[in-house]
């Protein structure tokens, strides 16, 4: 059984947005809860949730895998959503999107990735890092967005490693946006041109912010994450 998730639900006209936030992240940022007021007041469907061990879901952390979390978006759109949805993933959350669209073709109608960061388990670990994932069981890295260190268990790794998307085409079909900022010390902003080159889509469109770091939470930021939305949903 996976633990029970707290979500944030807004009735509205569809298809309803869903946003899935990044690694260790909750349903409480600032993209989030922007995102819903923008909804809310064009009287559109929309819902936060927080992955298993995350915010106020319930489960440890620590024992939460790619694949859980995966998941756990999956069920939100299956149990919670009603109709047609479009998915905005940040970071991670822009791995489970593409992930999550992958499965529920008949569902998701469109995609908004922030930052981007699919196998990221790959690319975004050192060689040391991952042995010691393998050896260890756990790795801890200072966090630049909070007092707490970031933790990264080699359950969750592996199971990363095991849903990686970016070896050949991904299977979409539908208008995608991805929103990118190029001094993003997280994920390089090359790698979203090449994540538009491999999905199977023709609308599909990377927007560059030369400026924007790996969060993209300052007004201009939004604003033009809200206009991504609003153009994959004309």
């Amino acid at each position: 059984m996976r633990p029970r998730l707290a979500f944030h639900h807004t009735a509205g006209t569809g298809p309803t947005i869903v946003f899935l936030p990044g690694y260790a992240s909750d349903m409480e940022g600032t993209k989030a809860i922007a995102l819903e007021q923008w909804a809310k007041a064009q009287g559109r469907g929309y819902l936060r949730f927080d992955y298993g061990g995350c915010g106020a879901s319930e489960g440890r952390f620590e024992e939460q895998s790619f694949a859980d979390w995966r998941d756990d978006a999956l069920a939100m759109i299956d149990q919670v959503a009603e109709g047609p949805v479009v998915l905005v993933g940040s970071s991670m959350g822009g791995w489970i999107m593409l992930s999550a669209a992958i499965q529920r073709p008949d569902r998701v109608v469109a995609c908004v990735g922030i930052a981007p960061a699919p196998d990221f388990t790959d690319w975004g670990f050192s060689t040391e890092e991952k042995m010691r994932l393998l050896q260890e069981g756990r790795i801890e890295r200072a966090n630049p967005y909070g007092p707490q260190p970031t933790v990264y268990t080699s359950r969750f790794w592996q199971s990363g490693e095991a849903n990686r998307l970016m070896f050949g085409e991904i299977a979409i079909d539908c208008p995608v946006r991805f929103v990118q900022g190029q001094r993003d010390p997280d994920v390089p902003w090359h790698r979203a041109g090449r994540l538009a080159e491999l999905i199977r889509s023709a609308d599909v469109q990377t927007w560059l912010i030369k400026d924007g770091d790996h969060r993209l939470s300052r007004d201009s930021d939004i604003a033009l994450i809200v206009r991504a939305v609003e153009d994959v949903l004309r």
